[in-house]
C-alpha cells in the first residue's frame, strides 16, 4: 500500500523572466510585465509530496518534521526574501518560471528522500497559476 503525504509552506520572492540572447522586444513579446528589468515578486505556495510505503514499525512514509525542516533548509531559507534572478546560483543561468522553480526544488529536496518514494512538487506562483513536477 502506497501513501502520498504532504507539506505546504510558502516564500516570497522577486524575479525577471528574460533570456538574455534576445533583445528587449522579444522579451517584451513573450515575457511581457514579468521582463520588468526591476523585477517583480510573487508570494509562492508551495506543496511537497512524498509518495512511499507506510514503516510497519514508524506508521509514517516520511516523518513530517524531518520534511518541513528540510523544506525549510534547503527552499524557504534560500528562496524567501531573495531576487531569485540576482541571488540563488541555481538561477544564474536558468530562466526563473515557475516551472523552472519547481525543478529546481525538486533537485534541492530529491537528494534528501528515500530513494525508494516518489516526490512531487506543486508550485502555485498565483492562486490561480501553478505547476506540477514529478521528476
Amino acid at each position: 500500500m502506497r501513501v502520498k503525504v504532504s507539506r505546504k509552506a510558502s516564500f516570497n520572492a522577486a524575479h525577471r523572466l528574460y533570456n538574455p540572447e534576445w533583445g528587449s522586444k522579444k522579451n517584451d513579446e513573450v515575457f511581457g510585465k514579468c521582463n520588468n528589468p526591476r523585477f517583480h515578486g510573487h508570494n509562492y505556495d508551495l506543496i511537497v509530496s512524498v509518495t512511499g510505503v507506510i514503516d510497519p514499525e514508524t506508521g509514517y512514509v516520511m516523518d513530517m518534521k524531518v520534511l518541513k525542516d528540510l523544506i525549510k533548509d534547503r527552499v524557504e531559507e534560500a528562496f524567501d526574501h531573495k531576487n531569485l534572478n540576482l541571488d540563488v546560483p541555481d538561477f544564474a543561468s536558468l530562466n526563473p518560471t515557475a516551472e523552472n522553480i519547481a525543478v529546481v526544488i525538486w533537485n534541492r529536496l530529491r537528494p534528501h528522500i528515500n530513494p525508494e518514494n516518489e516526490l512531487e512538487i506543486i508550485l502555485y506562483e498565483t492562486p490561480r497559476n501553478f505547476v506540477t513536477y514529478l521528476g
